[in-house]
């Protein structure tokens, strides 16, 4: 019970010590809170790039995409022979088998004003991977110049289309025959239509080969590791939904310029904050010298000033870490209802790696500290 009430009161006037220069205290706090926010806000955004990089195979949620071996991102599709399809539907193991339809296309509004958008064709037999629809009948995509149109951030790009609302699309009609919500809106900013893979494939110029992608679904997830090494043996790829995110997400980590700009800017968030708070810490300690000199001084163990150390930078690390969160959260927020294009979103990974690094922060912090208060003998102080 006493060495428990003797902790308490160290960490008390630990505490006291701590907050009682309020400057140097708010100079510990901004700089772990903005090297924390500087962390999220990076991390975030790269996060949010890599979910919007793979919202077609989110959005579509098959349980296996077959694709050629070449294809590194879901946009830049490489169309397979027709024969792929039948020869993927006679593996063993595999329930059914739909083709899958994505390309660019351009329209013309009612304006007079033109639009990219990516062009989604859906199976004509199955509708294998359509979006919920918010709005019209999705037996209505069978019709005539049929379209469904995603309400997303890209939607007002089309000038909000309503249904019936016509368009032009490579001098065909275009007619919205409803709308959809999708899970992940897409990352270029580029609004998306569905349609039936037939009108797909007859209204937009193509190569001689039209399959962007086979989608399967497999008997039981037994018969995924089958179907992988029978569509391999054909000369092609097949990878579950997760395995092609994760190739996408590679591919923007390691084969373009957006991985190491991130990183690099994460890794000179964590310095700016090693470097305040390393500096004012030991400015801190620097100032309170006397005061760990007397507590040594009526017999304070070394341990006991080690955690008085630990805890003044563990509690600020901490305040400064719910700070730049709470600010970082602040913002993204506030940015998403402004711009609907923002992609940023904050996951556990991104809390996860800014925590470990303001753990850090505090060792090191606490280190330099240490190694100056157990240098402390009390004579000297008070000769001084």
């Amino acid at each position: 019970m006493k060495t428990g009430t003797a902790v308490k009161g160290i960490l008390r006037i630990a505490f006291k010590l701590l907050v009682n220069d309020k400057g140097k205290f708010a100079a510990l706090l901004v700089g772990i809170t903005f090297a924390v926010f500087l962390m999220i806000m990076m991390t975030s955004m790269f996060s949010g790039i890599l979910t919007r990089s793979s919202a077609t195979v989110l959005n579509i949620g098959a349980k296996i995409w077959v694709m050629d071996p070449a294809v590194n991102t879901v946009a830049n599709s490489i169309p397979m022979p027709d024969y792929v399809l039948d020869a993927v539907r006679s593996i063993d193991g595999v329930k059914y088998a739909v083709p899958l339809y994505s390309g660019g296309a351009l329209v013309k509004l009612k304006s007079g004003a033109y639009q990219s958008v990516t062009v989604i064709g859906l199976d004509d037999s199955t509708l294998y991977g359509r979006p919920q629809l918010m709005a019209g009948k999705i037996e209505d995509i069978f019709a005539e110049n049929a379209f469904v149109v995603v309400k997303d951030s890209e939607f007002r790009k089309l000038d909000n289309p309503e249904i019936g609302t016509e368009f032009e699309i490579n001098d065909h009609k275009g007619i919205v025959v409803g709308t959809a919500r999708v899970t992940t809106s897409g990352l270029f900013g580029v609004p998306t239509l569905y349609t039936t893979y037939s009108r797909a494939v007859t209204y937009i110029p193509s190569t001689r080969f039209t399959t962007a992608y086979i989608l399967v679904e497999p008997k039981s997830d037994s018969d995924i590791p089958r179907i992988e090494n029978a569509v391999k043996k054909l000369g092609y790829e097949a990878l579950t939904k997760d395995d092609f995110i994760q190739k996408i997400s590679d591919f923007y980590k390691y084969q373009t310029g957006l991985g190491i700009n991130v990183m690099l800017m994460t890794v000179i968030s964590f310095i700016v904050g090693l470097s305040i708070s390393g500096q004012t810490f030991y400015t801190f300690i620097l100032e309170n010298l006397e005061k760990f000199g007397a507590l040594k001084a009526i017999g304070s163990k070394g341990s006991e000033l080690v955690s008085m150390i630990l805890f003044q930078a563990t509690f600020t690390a901490l305040a400064g870490y719910g700070l730049g969160v709470g600010l970082a959260t602040l913002i993204i927020v506030t940015a998403k209802l402004r711009l609907p294009d923002y992609a940023a979103q904050i996951t556990y990974w991104n809390l996860f790696l800014a925590f470990v690094m303001v753990l850090v922060i505090a060792a090191i912090s606490s280190y330099i500290g240490v190694r100056k208060v157990l240098k402390i003998e009390p004579f000297d102080i008070f000769r001084g």
